[in-house]
């Protein structure tokens, strides 16, 4: 489990919490908030990066962690593929587009060397 007593140390966590919110932020705008279906999915899938986080790292088991947070990753590439399309449809302008881009890529990033981190060495 590393070394944290609660999920909220974990700074993968802390930069997922940030972006959900700059989701909602972006999906509020007029373009975007016509496309329900692609709102709704855009925001489960970055609630799920920091949710899946906190989830695993309550089960109290490494191997547990580690499966939550390659759930985790993937729902960053959902992501980021998802902002590619909002870009294409004219949802989000280049400067959002490059900031949210950026964010989970970072996000992306933090996960793979936490799960090398916890990881078992063979």
């Amino acid at each position: 489990m590393g070394k944290f007593n609660s999920f909220e140390e974990i700074n993968s966590w802390q930069k997922s919490r940030i972006f959900n919110k700059r989701i909602y932020l972006v999906t509020e705008n007029s373009n975007f908030k016509k496309d329900f279906d692609f709102v709704r999915q855009i925001r489960r899938a970055s609630l799920s990066i920091s949710s899946n986080i906190a989830e695993g790292f309550e089960r109290n088991t490494d191997k547990e962690f580690i499966y939550f947070l390659y759930v985790a990753k993937a729902s960053a590439g959902e992501v980021r593929s998802q902002l590619y399309l909002a870009f294409d449809l004219e949802y989000i302008i280049k400067e959002e587009f490059e900031m949210l881009l950026n964010s989970v890529t970072e996000i992306s990033k933090l996960l793979s060397g936490f799960i090398k981190y916890l990881s078992p060495k063979s």
